[in-house]
């Protein structure tokens, strides 16, 4: 009788233990759920879309140079958006272009996604083209530290064939007041090489 319950509560214990790595694997699921890992570069294309914008010149390219000039163009540009009462506006978009100078220097856009017939003081209305085929990566955090994620899509771009046919944009998704929670999305416009 002993040696039959002894059978018993081992079979007992063994369905438990699946049940309970059924119940764990479940749980990774869940928690992964709606989560692009930074390291997973899609490529998509990426639609126009009516952006009202503001714009300046930046010594470079790096972080250390685009940092001081978006932060204060987008604090202008929402302020004079909500003093022209323009509402549901956003995500944020930030692109770039040569600023022509020989030197490295760029012009940055900050922009944002804006309803139709938005009209704010020296604030330019316009439509972004689209990018037919853009590789696109989700960095997390701060835009101060996008390098490695940059380095990254980079890297993804060459492996898989591809060369970059222009300056990347920059959605932010989500903004919290603190920059480590940031989740950014980088598109950068590419062709097969």
């Amino acid at each position: 009788m002993l040696r039959l319950r002894q059978a018993e509560l081992e079979a007992a214990l063994e369905a438990a233990r699946a049940r309970l790595a059924q119940v764990g694997a479940r749980l990774r699921a869940i928690e992964s759920e709606g989560r692009m890992s930074t390291q997973d570069v899609v490529v998509k294309k990426v639609p126009a879309v009516r952006v009202a914008e503001l714009s300046s010149v930046a010594a470079g390219f790096g972080p250390e140079d685009i940092g001081p000039v978006i932060g204060p163009l987008y604090e202008e540009l929402c302020g004079r958006l909500e003093s022209a009462g323009v509402t549901g506006f956003g995500p944020a978009v930030a692109y770039y272009e040569d600023a022509g100078r020989g030197d490295g220097s760029v012009v940055v856009h900050a922009a944002t996604t804006v309803p139709d017939g938005t009209v704010a003081e020296g604030v330019e209305v316009r439509v972004l083209p689209g990018i037919e085929e853009a590789a696109t990566i989700v960095h997390r955090g701060s835009m101060d530290e996008v390098l490695p994620t940059a380095q990254t899509l980079a890297a993804w771009i060459d492996t898989n064939g591809y060369r970059s046919a222009g300056y990347a944009r920059e959605l932010y998704l989500e903004c919290p007041e603190d920059p480590a929670g940031w989740v950014s999305e980088i598109q950068e416009p590419i062709v097969r090489a």
